[in-house]
């Protein structure tokens, strides 16, 4: 047994988290550190890919399920069985404390998220996770908002980003379905959930696989089925945890009837009209779906320079309903290279690989992480902070990469699905 410990930080009380949040946004001009936020799934077996400890990936109990996320920057309750009060929800650190960015933003408001989603949402409405799966998830959707409304919730769009990074192994199944054969029916699917209890409901039947490469991505609207495959993904997405799986047997694993309307109106839990109608429909038998939802990375001429060192990328872009949604993007710095990162609003960034500074923070992607432990590999960067512009500096030997995602409405464009093409 070690005699060694690694540090943690004491949750600071309530009443004391304006005087720590305004210590820290002046001691780092507006950079929090945030501690890594793990999520498990009773529905999940863990890909063993983002960098836990292989002693801990049931830290919280066999009974709770594998630990197969990590989630960034999020304010968004998991909505888990038996779940902790503050399961989901990211914690700053500062001086040996520690506070739920989600009160940090009750009182910071403008300065922490920007002043127009504060006024907008009163919250931070995005959040982004690591998934990492052994085997293939059942075929889901996330509700739009016409129909999460229904029971006081959000509706979730979502986007892909597979980062090379965490991805030298593929586990079994490198494939994601997504959607419907064009010609599908709402009767067939229909006839899925009327099976439901026979074993293999044969809802992968009406869908399409896609093969899954590191270094791209997609955008998946609301209301879409999925079934993502095993390969880690970067995942930002709504700050919602709704979900309805339509797949009855996964991976020989059955699926409960109660993770298909968890989020379904208690009289309409048995209304398989309108289970199957909770789907965007027209999107789901898009015969040219891979067209209107693939994602590349392109790089931002404005933001890169390759002589100096530096590249960003778009890895996460569209439009969502004709609505600027959530985006994200990869900033690659090389050993020795610094750059000047200024943004149009905040962002939750995460270190995937290398070791550098972030203005007055020390920046690093660490190979392993214990249950509880707090590396120094995840930033929120505050509106305050992206507004004013910070220095990144490569202080490594190999290329120092963090991803980081933003809030709707904070660009003044983005790239369109498909923008890709030009660049090749």
């Amino acid at each position: 047994m070690s005699c060694c410990r690694f540090r943690t930080s004491e949750k600071a009380k309530r009443e004391e988290v304006a005087a720590l949040l305004a210590q820290a946004m002046e001691a780092n001009d507006g950079l929090l550190y945030l501690t890594p936020n793990w999520v498990p799934r009773v529905f999940c077996k863990p890909g063993r890919r983002i960098k836990l400890a292989p002693t801990d990936w049931y830290a919280l109990g066999l009974d709770r399920g594998g630990i197969d996320e990590r989630w960034f920057a999020s304010t968004t309750e998991a909505d888990n069985a038996g779940r902790a009060d503050d399961e989901g929800l990211s914690y700053i650190r500062f001086n040996g404390k520690k506070f739920l960015l989600r009160d940090a933003v009750e009182e910071g408001k403008g300065a922490v998220v920007g002043d127009a989603i504060w006024e907008k949402y009163h919250r931070w409405p995005v959040f982004s996770k690591f998934f990492d799966n052994l085997g293939p998830l059942p075929h889901h959707m996330h509700q739009m908002d016409k129909d999460a409304n229904l029971t006081g919730q959000d509706g979730k769009p979502e986007a892909y980003y597979y980062p090379p990074q965490l991805n030298a192994a593929e586990n079994r199944f490198d494939y994601t379905f997504m959607g419907l054969e064009p010609g599908t029916t709402k009767a067939q699917v229909r006839k899925c959930l009327e099976d439901w209890n026979k074993g293999d409901n044969g809802i992968l039947d009406l869908a399409k696989a896609y093969r899954l490469k590191p270094g791209t991505g997609w955008l998946v609207p609301a209301g879409v089925l999925h079934a993502p495959g095993s390969v880690c993904t970067y995942e930002p997405q709504w700050g919602s945890d709704v979900f309805g799986m339509f797949q009855s047997l996964t991976d020989k694993d059955a699926i409960s009837w109660d993770l298909l309307v968890k989020n379904v109106p208690d009289d309409k839990k048995n209304d398989l009209d309108f289970i199957v109608d909770q789907l965007d429909w027209e999107k789901n038998v898009d015969p040219y779906f891979k067209e209107h939802n693939y994602l590349e990375p392109i790089v931002d001429p404005e933001k890169s320079d390759c002589e100096a060192g530096y590249v960003d990328k778009w890895i996460v872009y569209g439009l969502i309903d004709g609505q600027q949604r959530i985006s994200a993007k990869e900033l690659t710095v090389m050993p020795g290279a610094r750059c000047t990162v200024q943004d149009g609003g905040a962002s939750g960034w995460i270190t995937v690989q290398g070791r550098g500074t972030m203005g007055k923070l020390a920046i690093e992607s660490p190979n392993m992480i214990h249950f509880g432990e707090e590396p120094d590999d995840e930033v929120f960067i505050t509106a305050a902070a992206a507004k004013k512009g910070f220095e990144i500096v490569n202080t490594g030997k190999e290329p120092l990469v963090g991803l980081r995602f933003f809030g709707p409405d904070t660009h003044k464009s983005v790239p369109m699905i498909g923008d890709y093409k030009k660049q090749k």
